[in-house]
């Protein structure tokens, strides 16, 4: 199979704008030779140094949002409104790291059980660290990653989505012009191929990828036997678990802004909405109306390919006995907004992510019933639970088999809580406190006098 190459593909028109070759193996290797010779540096220099270089990126962004935005906007058809977010949250991570680096890295004393002296652990760098980047979140993607690590004192090769070279570049300046050395931050246009022998080179450390279920399979796999630690954020088919509330109407609202986000393309995006029975036939109708009006000035998917994708995945449900309330047809890489109800539990369908504007909408009796279809798939990114009970919250938000939980509230995501998932939605831990630990290493110094 001939794999893509590097271009900038207008999702809205199909019109291909730019392109880049791929890298050679030359350059592979100067890549990842600048990245050791920037770490051989970096692991004697200040964290105060490099706290202060973090901030300036986390300015650079800010200063250059708009142009930022636009270029995301191009590659992969972000609503610019959400481009702009997306810009402004990233430099809030890398601000984020520059304001707490010092307290996360700081020195840990252990109370030692018997004999003297004192004990500690240290965090420090581990080295040359590769990350493989999507194209739904080029710059936030990048920012929960390098933004902890360059701090800590690692440095990054980063590959990018075939889709986004405008983007790679563009944070390829920002890093520059903020003032790292070089090698510290090295993009490549690389092949899978590639890729597969830099996780192998031994001077790569670690390796960061999110990504398709496909993808991350194959990172771990080429990892594992090298023996290389591996953070996987991978799919996901988060429930929007709806049990009780006193306002269906911003419930349904939530609902909304949970499965729409980046026009339904987000991993930890509401997929399943699992509604109590006495609620269900009230927030179908609502949740559908307010599904069809997203149809006037929806964006479109990534590309062509992936509403192609996102419609074979809609006709095989339907075809299995689901039904859909759609806007209308597919045109090109736009889908139209649709709900899907009817959906069996335990049928393919009922099992796949739909990554677009599509919901499912299933009915239960009961909360064990609810708890038991959210935790019937293969993934466990995120989940929502709306409920006016509290007891009733946390018993839920224990039973759930995810990564995260919100409770009774959407789009609360932020720089200090630790992103993740667990089953074949990944494994690790980004962002907060937690995101800084992935790649360091927590060596124990034990002095027996001191």
């Amino acid at each position: 199979m001939t794999e893509p190459a590097y271009a900038v593909v207008d999702p809205s028109t199909g019109d291909q704008l730019t392109s880049v070759p791929f890298a050679t193996d030359a350059e592979i290797e100067a890549a990842l030779a600048a990245a050791a010779t920037a770490y051989g540096a970096a692991r004697h220099g200040a964290l105060a140094d490099r706290a202060t270089l973090i901030r300036r990126v986390a300015a650079l962004h800010v200063e250059r949002k708009d142009e930022l935005a636009r270029i995301i906007q191009r590659e992969m058809g972000k609503p610019l409104d959400q481009a702009v977010g997306e810009v402004e949250f990233s430099a809030a991570i890398y601000e984020y790291y520059a304001d707490n680096a010092e307290a996360f890295l700081a020195d840990e004393p252990i109370e030692l059980l018997e004999g003297d002296g004192s004990a500690r652990i240290r965090r420090e760098a581990i080295g040359v660290l590769l990350g493989v980047m999507p194209w739904n979140y080029p710059y936030y993607q990048v920012a929960r990653f390098a933004g902890p690590n360059l701090v800590l004192g690692n440095t990054i090769v980063l590959k990018h989505a075939p889709q986004c070279p405008e983007s790679a570049a563009a944070l390829q300046r920002i890093f520059a012009d903020a003032g790292w050395p070089d090698g510290s931050y090295v993009t490549v246009f690389a092949t899978h191929e590639q890729i597969a022998n830099a996780i192998a080179d031994h001077r790569v450390r670690g390796v960061s990828f999110t990504g398709s279920e496909r993808g991350g399979a194959a990172i771990a796999e080429v990892a594992g036997r090298n023996l290389k630690k591996v953070v996987l954020e991978l799919g996901g088919s988060d429930p929007f678990i709806v049990l009780s509330t006193d306002d269906l109407d911003a419930c349904v609202d939530a609902a909304i802004e949970a499965r729409f986000e980046n026009t339904g393309q987000a991993c930890n995006g509401a997929k399943r909405m699992i509604v109590a029975d006495d609620l269900y036939d009230a927030f179908v109708e609502k949740f559908t109306a307010r599904t069809l009006a997203q149809a006037e000035g929806l964006a479109p998917l990534s590309s062509v390919a992936a509403a192609e994708r996102l419609e074979q995945q809609v006709q095989r449900a339907v075809a299995a006995g689901a039904t859909l309330t759609s806007a209308g047809p597919r045109t090109g890489a736009y889908f139209p907004p649709g709900v899907l109800t009817g959906v069996e539990p335990g049928t393919p369908a009922a099992a796949e992510e739909l990554f677009g504007p599509v919901a499912t909408v299933y009915r239960v009796a009961s909360e064990d019933e609810a708890v038991d279809l959210a935790n019937a798939t293969l993934f466990g990114l995120g989940s929502y639970v709306f409920t006016t009970d509290p007891a009733q919250a946390e018993r839920v938000a224990q039973a759930l088999e995810a990564g995260m939980v919100f409770v009774n509230g959407v789009s609360l995501e932020s720089v200090e809580l630790p992103f993740g998932g667990v089953k074949r939605s990944g494994f690790g831990r980004e962002l907060g406190r937690y995101g800084i630990e992935e790649f360091a290493n927590k060596k124990l110094i034990r002095n027996a006098t001191a």
